[in-house]
């Protein structure tokens, strides 16, 4: 196993956000984002899982075998050579359900960010170019822009089919300022389903149908 492994951390939830338990932080602060570009996208209700070049974990690092991610081993193995030495590709492994069922993925993994050698997180213009090379979908833009926390507060999410939504600054940002470049909003009640969904049977989520040329 690599050495450079690293946890994703917890990402904090916005002061407005509709569920939190005993052990989630809010973000009170909000200045980071003032007068600076954001992008806000779909927060996708999976398991999040980091990829590098010769290794991949969950967000536990336990490293034990669970057949929903077979899928995304499988994938990975197939691009782990496009990933430069010591980066890791972030995201959210979609095969099976949680509390939110999906019918019509594009994929069984969806890419939010990329962390270099440095421990940079890239803008989020290269983590698409990135995205398009690997063919691999990223989770739907709901807006990008400046700052505009009452345009954000007004968001609309369709709750039965979204999780919520992640705010995070446009240009990079070092892992150290985390916490300040991302938070979150998690819609009223969210739970993982009252059996934790490892310990139950598993459900692929649907696919979207592919047309052919």
């Amino acid at each position: 196993m690599s050495s450079q492994l690293q946890k994703y951390p917890r990402t904090v939830h916005l002061p407005w956000s509709a569920s939190v338990t005993n052990d989630d932080v809010y973000q009170l602060d909000l200045s980071q984002f003032v007068g600076n570009e954001v992008v806000i996208t779909e927060k996708m209700d999976g398991e999040n899982t980091s990829l590098y070049q010769n290794d991949i974990h969950a967000r536990s690092l336990d490293g034990r075998h669970h057949s929903s991610r077979d899928w995304v081993k499988s994938w990975h193995a197939m691009i782990a050579h496009e990933i430069p030495e010591n980066w890791r590709l972030c995201g959210e492994n979609m095969y099976a359900q949680h509390s939110v069922v999906y019918e019509e993925l594009e994929s069984y993994f969806y890419l939010f960010s990329i962390w270099n050698e440095k421990n940079t997180c890239l803008a989020w213009d290269e983590t698409r170019q990135w995205a398009d090379l690997l063919d691999c979908p990223t989770p739907v833009e709901l807006y990008r822009g400046l700052w505009d926390e009452s345009l954000i507060r007004d968001l609309v999410v369709d709750t039965e089919r979204s999780e919520g939504y992640v705010v995070r600054l446009a240009g990079e940002f070092h892992f150290g300022d985390f916490s300040e470049s991302v938070a979150k909003w998690v819609r009223p009640k969210h739970v993982q389903t009252d059996q934790h969904w490892m310990h139950a049977q598993i459900i692929p989520n649907g696919l979207k149908a592919k047309i052919d040329d």
